[in-house]
């Protein structure tokens, strides 16, 4: 679609952080910056590009501190160079608590954390 505007396909709330994230599939292993979060994905700036592949299975590993860290499980959702945007399809308790927790203290409105909770949920 050269050209054409894309409208804000967005329904979770994102928030901006700069942790260090890393990336691994099978044995490779990458390192990048966290550009921000959503209960939905992630947006990372990869340390230098890389080839991704279509439908392989990436785990991120977000180190918020030394002991606070959310793991997810991701597919490709797209790339821009060293941008690249993962889709969560799978994160533990303790992982979606912590990235809850992160995401209405920079909200500031529990009515909005709902709202993108009720999305995940959706059909």
């Amino acid at each position: 679609m050269s050209g054409e505007q894309h409208p804000n396909h967005r329904h979770f709330h994102r928030v901006a952080h700069d942790a260090r994230v890393t990336i691994t599939s099978g044995d490779r292993i990458w390192s990048g910056t966290v550009q921000d979060i959503s209960l939905k994905g992630c947006l990372v700036l990869l340390a230098r590009d890389w080839q991704v592949e279509a439908g392989r299975a990436y785990r991120l590993a977000i180190h918020l501190s030394p002991v606070r860290v959310i793991e997810m499980d991701t597919v490709l959702a797209h790339q821009n160079g060293q941008h690249v945007g993962f889709r969560c399809v799978r994160i533990d308790l303790d992982s979606i608590t912590e990235l809850r927790r992160m995401v209405e203290l920079n909200l500031g409105d529990h009515s909005l954390l709902d709202r993108d909770i009720q999305s995940l949920i959706k059909p």
